[in-house]
């Protein structure tokens, strides 16, 4: 049995759940909890042993108007089933824009907020199966847990169920958001990944990285290699919003934002290469 297998009984599991001192202690990595790897990894060798992946719906639109893309499902369930290989733990919070935006929706039609963000996380929920279903027929199995009950389809989120599956190897995919209204699913991504002592946030764009304007538009953007966790809350970029930087920053938690489209960038960002933009430090 590898000392870094993803079994309850491994040296890398016993050291998460002996908490994070014990982890530093035992860890081979050059990692720790809150810090970013300052050189490009060990080829071939994560630098990261558990992280937590954001998509927004829209990134499982490809080239619809609406709904879900059954390539893109494809796409992206053949790159986790990669990155688990390595050994990685995975968890996914994804969010339902592609369904459903209660913001909008509760503007336009007079729906009070709180019905609306609740219609919200039900999109996620969708979304949530829907990936289940394409990593499970790919062979990686997946649980998925909801922030609101209904045990039908999916478990109720309990933390340490959630760690038990991540140790046993499994793939989980949080939904439902935080299970209350006027949070937003890049809350609920900061907020489960401090739960589950996640090494970073993926955040998946479709662009590759942060930048000073919209690189789809502008020409001219400036791309950011790094950015401290004040400078994006102070310049107001569009990384993540501004309740999840803040949880981030207070705990440390960086955040690599990267382009999922082009294919093999989870496993690159996991194996150390220096790609998109990494939100750290300066929160202190």
């Amino acid at each position: 049995m590898s000392a870094w297998d993803g079994s309850p009984g491994s040296r890398w599991a016993r050291g998460w759940r002996n908490g994070p001192t014990t982890w530093r202690r035992r860890s081979r990595s050059s990692l720790v909890r809150g810090k970013f790897p300052a050189s490009g990894g060990f080829v071939g060798k994560p630098v990261y042993r558990r992280i937590l992946l954001k998509l927004s719906g829209e990134a499982l639109l490809g080239s619809q108007e609406y709904g879900i893309d059954d390539r893109v499902l494809a796409d992206l369930s053949e790159e986790i089933r990669e990155v688990t290989a390595l050994g990685v733990q995975v968890a996914l919070v994804v969010g339902g824009g592609n369904l459903f935006r209660g913001i909008q929706t509760s503007r336009e039609y007079r729906i009070a907020r709180a019905s609306a963000d609740y219609m919200g996380m039900l999109a996620t929920v969708i979304n949530s199966l829907a990936l289940q279903e394409r990593l499970e027929r790919d062979g990686v199995m997946t649980r998925v847990l909801s922030a609101i009950e209904m045990r039908a389809i999916a478990e109720p989120y309990i933390r340490r169920r959630a760690l038990r599956h991540l140790e046993k190897g499994r793939v989980i995919i949080f939904a439902a958001g935080t299970g209350n209204p006027y949070f937003t699913t890049d809350t609920a991504a900061a907020l489960r990944a401090m739960e589950i002592n996640s090494d970073a946030i993926l955040k998946a764009t479709r662009v590759d990285g942060v930048y000073d304007k919209d690189p789809l538009v502008h020409k001219k953007a400036r791309k950011f290699r790094e950015l401290t966790y004040i400078d994006v809350l102070q310049r107001n970029l569009k990384v993540m919003d501004a309740t999840a930087i803040s949880l981030c920053m207070d705990n440390d938690l960086p955040i690599v934002v990267f382009n999922l489209t082009r294919k093999g960038n989870i496993r690159r960002v996991v194996l150390g290469e220096k790609i998109g933009t990494v939100v750290r430090g300066g929160g202190h």
